[in-house]
């Protein structure tokens, strides 16, 4: 009897381990969302705005319930970050902080020659970029917001944490098109310490998943810059030109050093008030 009582704190150990749950969070999540767009891969191949919407909207739906699951069955706690209280407006917010983060740094490429307008496309260019923007930022801050820099923050801290999925967010985006090693190193910088600092300061993924949604969909779907190297289609065709330490070059306008120092800026000041609102959490080895 002793042994079988023993087991289950056993296995309950095992489950709560950081790395167990990182590992499985990411995992279910990534399964759920790749099997639901396979089964939408042949049907969106007719390029129907509809398919577009209902495969967003079903992908969307399908990484928040996977999260949800997973947070419930394994952690066992309420899902706070996801809490629809106030949701809308720190979503809100976040789209605005992003459109104004990608807008600065676009107007600044104008005012220095680097950014060209070359024409214009037809607003259906728009829905193609909006879902992908849409559910990359959803499918990217449940994984890295919600999954690593949440949990791994509990043994390493909030800097170590903050610093790692911030290297580990531009790390992997080496293997984008016009990848360099500065590229990987920007996207770390900007986007990396920007997002976990947004969601450092509301402990919520609304504001991160606005800002992430409104800096991909701006400079793809509207400037019709390429984004983290992929091919922006939007409302507008433009070139980027000059050095590609300040015009980003093939990789986008996120190459630019530019926007390093501007989402830098937004992402200390992200990191201040959250140390305002709560301490943050120290290592493990240091309680």
């Amino acid at each position: 009897m002793a042994q079988q009582t023993a087991t289950p704190g056993i296995l309950w150990k095992i489950l709560q381990f950081p790395a167990t749950r990182i590992f499985l969070g990411a995992f279910w999540i990534i399964f759920a969302v790749v099997g639901t767009q396979t089964v939408f891969a042949s049907l969106i191949g007719s390029n129907s705005l509809l398919l577009l919407l209902v495969g967003m909207a079903v992908t969307i739906g399908v990484a928040f319930w996977a999260y949800y699951t997973f947070v419930r069955a394994i952690e066992k706690r309420p899902v706070t970050e996801l809490s629809t209280t106030g949701a809308l407006r720190e979503l809100g917010l976040g789209v605005l902080v992003g459109t104004g983060l990608f807008t600065a740094v676009i107007a600044l490429l104008w005012l220095l020659g680097y950014y060209t307008v070359t024409g214009s496309n037809s607003l259906a260019n728009v829905w193609p970029m909006l879902t992908l923007a849409a559910t990359t930022a959803v499918f990217e801050e449940l994984l890295f917001r919600g999954i690593l820099f949440r949990i791994i923050e509990e043994p390493l801290g909030t800097w170590l944490a903050l610093a790692f999925s911030a290297l580990l967010f531009g790390m992997l985006h080496l293997g984008n098109p016009n990848a360099t090693l500065w590229a990987a190193t920007a996207i770390a910088i900007e986007a990396g310490i920007l997002l976990a600092a947004g969601y450092m300061f509301t402990r919520r993924l609304w504001l991160v998943i606005g800002i992430h949604f409104a800096w991909n969909f701006v400079q793809g779907g509207i400037f019709g810059v390429a984004v983290s190297g992929n091919e922006g289609a939007g409302v507008l065709q433009s070139s980027l030109s000059g050095p590609a330490l300040l015009s980003g070059g093939a990789f986008g306008a996120e190459g630019s050093i530019f926007a390093v120092m501007f989402c830098l800026a937004a992402g200390i000041t992200f990191v201040w008030l959250a140390y305002r609102k709560r301490p943050f959490t120290t290592p493990i080895w240091r309680r």
